[in-house]
């Protein structure tokens, strides 16, 4: 069996006066939210919370639904993503450049709403995206 290579993210929730937005960056063609491969001794949250800051430098992240994540299914050789989530009151987003490429590893980033986060996300993250949706409507 083959095995999994696990990648860990957050689900970033920003509440402006009308409404929730979340926090979705794009490369390429495909919309997500920040996330990246666990490295070996790291935690996934730990992992999740280093992705956030080294590709939208944010680090004000509050985790006030606790740690409880939802995974994506297996894709792209045995990558599985774990999203957990966070709320931050900070709108500005910077997408640095990666020293490993040489250029930011993102092209753009959008606050958007929960009907336009689902229509950008691939199929394969929308299912952690509604449990987002439904765990920050219980407990707002």
């Amino acid at each position: 069996m083959k095995k999994k290579t696990l990648s860990a993210g957050v689900i970033i929730a920003r509440r402006n006066e009308i409404q929730l937005k979340y926090l979705l960056l794009r490369a390429f063609d495909y919309w997500d939210f920040p996330k990246g491969i666990v490295e070996p001794g790291e935690s996934p949250v730990e992992a999740a919370k280093r992705e956030v800051e080294e590709e939208t430098t944010l680090n004000d992240l509050s985790f006030r639904w606790g740690y409880d994540y939802r995974e994506t299914g297996p894709y792209g050789h045995g990558k599985v993503a774990r999203y957990y989530i966070a709320e931050t009151n900070e709108s500005r987003v910077s997408l640095p450049v990666n020293p490993e490429i040489g250029r930011p590893e993102h092209d753009e980033y959008r606050w958007v709403s929960y009907k336009e986060a689902l229509s950008l996300v691939a199929p394969r993250v929308r299912a952690a995206l509604e449990w987002a949706q439904e765990t920050i409507a219980v407990k707002p």
